[in-house]
């Protein structure tokens, strides 16, 4: 069922040039099936590695083709195909772009249900290949250079990521993710910078973050949402599948500066954002602020003489971060795509009193925005929440209370957006109400993240025993 769930998409888009009049339904036909695929597996997942499947490929180096799911990945494919179930309701009818995005689909859901290295790498390599070709055919301003410049960091990270791979394949004589965390191999420092420099410039964390605004800016919409709802956590998600349990001893030892850049990216991030005048970059940085407090609670849950219950309390929330950073997000940047159609700027200078034109469009912006501040009730406070308490938990006192001080940045500079866009006299700008597909693709996301914030149990019963399973490979 697994393998299946991560090549219906591409098997879909083989099916596109066939499709004649009815290839426009393709795209949300195959997305809506893989869904019902993937809550099918979570209905059925009992815990440990599930849905898994091992397959001969490169026997003479110890590679194959290893999928599985726990409660780190299956959360992450879950949401992948939530994503890309709305941006086919958001996009307009587009043949190639379908495809381009069913492809994206494939190697996103291959990322997170890999279990060997080396088809970890393909499927995040192909990644970058498939955005790549988003941004440079259907963005717009200086998209060419947005693209090459996306395409050029995060390939060379890539290549980066590769050589700790081969390091890992050395020290441990097989590319097998579960055969690592089991035994992991005597890789000393070299190994994890590699690994986590060439992850972090896919999270990004400053200062290998320099790609994001431009790519983001000069993206279509659904490229960014799924660009910063899904790939970016690639990298977060490389480090809690790879980093964690494969060096348990160098990220112990290297712990408190793995903290010090998630900390660093945090305060960067939103008091870059509060500069910001163009709404869409405005959202980029935030990412940078989010995701910075993913790596300081992975970080802190290296800190093996701190409390084994809040640093288990810092994963789950980073998890749980991913999760809502990636329906938040996704749902701002589709907003955003509604700005552009609109006005063709995302100028927050000559906008104002949208809400007096474009009511439902102001409030979902609004709900979108409380939930990325961290407003109780939604899915942003529990998982920062989490965070905060786990990161003090576990000893650094000094670091929980300045990424603290990140919440407060952030919830200014997104209250003074709304208030610059929405009210006031009317600006230069005339911005209608969102369409209904618009809003089909929108609400779902905003819907989610309040599941999530008034009853997270249903999901952090799938993240807790990953967490607690992660903290004790770390403390080894």
């Amino acid at each position: 069922m697994l393998s299946l769930a991560v090549f219906l998409p591409l098997l879909s888009a083989a099916l596109l040039p066939f499709a004649g009049r009815a290839a426009r339904w393709v795209w949300p036909a195959a997305a809506l099936a893989d869904l019902a695929l993937v809550i099918a597996m979570w209905a059925g997942y009992d815990g440990g590695i599930g849905h898994e499947q091992r397959l001969r490929w490169i026997p003479s180096i110890g590679a194959g083709y290893h999928v599985g799911v726990d409660g780190l990945s299956l959360p992450l494919i879950a949401m992948t195909d939530v994503l890309f179930l709305v941006c086919a309701i958001y996009a307009r009818p587009d043949r190639a772009l379908a495809a381009l995005f069913l492809f994206l689909q494939t190697v996103s859901l291959g990322v997170f249900a890999s279990l060997d290295l080396l088809l970890f790498f393909v499927f995040f390599d192909l990644s970058i290949v498939g955005m790549y070709a988003v941004i440079v055919g259907w963005g717009h301003g200086d998209r060419a250079r947005s693209a090459l410049t996306f395409f050029l960091y995060t390939f060379l990270g890539s290549l980066v990521l590769l050589l700790g791979f081969i390091g890992l394949y050395l020290a441990g004589g097989t590319f097998d993710m579960v055969e690592l965390t089991g035994r992991p191999p005597p890789a000393g420092a070299a190994v994890l910078l590699a690994v986590f420099v060439g992850l972090a410039v896919k999270t990004p964390v400053v200062p290998l973050h320099t790609w994001l605004p431009p790519a983001h800016t000069d993206a279509p919409a659904e490229g960014s949402a799924i660009l910063a709802g899904v790939l970016l956590k690639m990298g977060t998600y490389g480090l809690a599948r790879i980093a964690m349990p494969m060096l348990p001893g160098p990220w112990q030892r290297y712990a408190w500066v793995i903290m010090a850049v998630g900390l660093v990216s945090v305060l960067y991030g939103a008091l870059v954002a509060l500069a910001q005048d163009n709404l869409k970059r405005l959202v980029a940085y935030t990412s940078v602020n989010h995701m910075g407090y993913i790596v300081l609670a992975l970080g802190a849950a290296g800190l093996v003489a701190g409390d084994a219950r809040a640093r288990e309390l810092a994963v789950s929330g980073a998890v749980t971060q991913m999760v809502s950073h990636g329906l938040i997000t996704g749902a701002l940047f589709l907003l955003t795509g509604v700005l552009w159609d609109r006005a063709r700027s995302y100028d927050l200078n000559r906008l104002g009193g949208v809400a007096a034109t474009a009511p439902v469009f102001a409030a979902l912006t609004a709900v979108a925005a409380f939930a990325s501040l961290g407003l109780p009730g939604l899915s942003g406070f529990i998982a920062e929440f989490q965070i905060f308490a786990g990161v003090i938990g576990a000893g650094a006192l000094w670091q929980g209370a300045l990424a603290i001080t990140g919440i407060l940045i952030t919830a200014a500079l997104l209250l003074r957006a709304l208030h610059r866009a929405f009210l006031g006299p009317q600006g230069e700008l005339r911005v209608t109400d969102v369409r209904p597909r618009e809003l089909a693709a929108v609400a779902p996301l905003l819907l989610l993240s309040l599941a999530i914030g008034v009853a997270p149990r249903w999901l952090l019963d799938l993240v807790e025993p990953f967490s607690a399973a992660l903290v004790a490979l770390v403390s080894r």
